[in-house]
């Protein structure tokens, strides 16, 4: 499982992520605690499953903590 993060306009940093589902769909969502699809996110990465900068580089599993741990 792979997540990639990326900037909203008028944003300037990663303030959600995209997953590419089995069937092909994708499924983005913005960091927002309440949204389900964020909260599965932040355990899955930390589990680790793959993530990805906005830039489409993967991070390491260390970065990817960091990254996590630095969201509300």
């Amino acid at each position: 499982m792979t997540y990639k993060l990326y900037i909203r306009m008028d944003h300037t940093e990663a303030d959600a992520a995209m997953i590419t589902n089995e069937d092909g769909s994708m499924t983005s969502f913005i960091f927002n605690p309440a949204n389900t699809d964020y909260a599965n996110f932040k355990k899955e990465v930390l589990a680790g499953a793959e993530l990805q900068d906005a830039d489409g580089n993967v991070m390491t599993q260390e970065q990817a903590d960091d990254f996590i741990k630095e969201l509300p």
